[in-house]
Order: structure tokens, then C-alpha cells, then sequence
């Protein structure tokens, strides 16, 4: 029994989805191009090559680069593959940095380039290890400032007021 082009059209963007080369929601334009390019195809393969038979040129879609950050990957708009992060050595083979991919993108430069569980894991380290106190000037303001606080405190416990 034979599947219609459709049919056919379905199941290679199922396989694309469960493989993760495609995301749910680039669904419908995968099912059109594909059953376009199918029915291309079949006309050209009718006209046993005879009749070239163009396809009609689409112009890529503006990317969502919302879509390519989920809770566990991160997709490379570039190529596709998907991630916990995007790496400077992965992105260095597009020819790009993190602050040139996100300028192609038009994603903030405050919006990190991982998944959003890796992103969170991270938070949660630094907030616990604090590393802002272990800063040089946060030390220093903070001795200065136990300085300070250093005559006040002898004073309150002679009773003597600064007069």
C-alpha cells in the first residue's frame, strides 16, 4: 500500500521533531515545504525529467530565538544542534562570539546563552558562595566601614558622648 505525499510529508517531520532537529512549533512551515518539495518531485518524476518544474522561493522566516531556549537545551540558530549551553569554541566554528550571535539574533545581551535549568543551577551556586564578598573592594569597604563602627561602639559602652 502506498502513502500519499502527504502521508509521506507527516512522517519526515515526525522524525525530524523526535530527533530534536526541529522544534513542535516549526511544525506547519516544515509540513508545507516538505509537502511542496514532495509534490515538485512527483511532477518532475511524471514529466520523466523532462519539465524542470521550479519551486517557488519562500524567504526564511524570521527566526524566534525565544523558541530556541527551552528548560533543558539551548538550540544553535546556526546550524541547529541542540545544547545545555552554547559554547565560545561552538560558536567560534560559525565564525561568531556570544556578542555577535546575539546581535544576528536580536537577543539581549543580558539573556544568557543556556538552558534555562543550567542557567538556574547557576544561580542558585553563586548565590550560595556569595563570591561578592570575596571581592577586593567589598572587603575593603567592609573594614573601613568596621572602622568607623569600632569608636562609636567604645563610646556607648563608657557613657561618654562626643560633645
Amino acid at each position: 500500500m502506498s502513502q500519499t505525499l502527504l502521508e509521506m510529508a507527516k512522517d519526515l517531520v515526525l522524525v525530524q521533531i523526535q530527533a530534536h532537529k526541529l522544534l513542535p512549533d516549526d511544525m506547519h512551515q516544515a509540513l508545507q515545504q516538505t509537502y511542496t518539495t514532495l509534490m515538485t518531485l512527483k511532477a518532475q518524476e511524471d514529466a520523466d525529467g523532462i519539465v524542470p518544474v521550479t519551486t517557488p522561493e519562500t524567504l526564511p522566516a524570521p527566526v524566534n530565538w525565544r523558541k530556541s531556549i527551552t528548560k533543558h537545551t539551548v538550540m544553535c540558530l546556526e546550524c541547529g544542534a541542540n545544547f545545555k549551553q552554547l559554547s565560545v569554541r561552538h560558536l567560534r566554528g560559525h565564525g561568531l562570539d556570544g556578542k555577535l550571535y546575539r546581535i544576528k539574533y536580536g537577543i539581549p545581551r543580558t539573556q544568557p546563552l543556556s538552558a534555562k535549568a543550567t542557567t538556574a543551577i547557576r544561580k542558585e551556586i553563586v548565590q550560595r558562595s556569595r563570591p561578592w564578598e570575596k571581592a577586593p573592594t567589598f572587603v575593603k569597604a567592609h573594614k573601613e566601614q568596621k572602622r568607623e563602627q569600632a569608636p562609636e561602639a567604645q563610646r556607648k559602652r563608657t557613657g561618654r558622648a562626643k560633645a
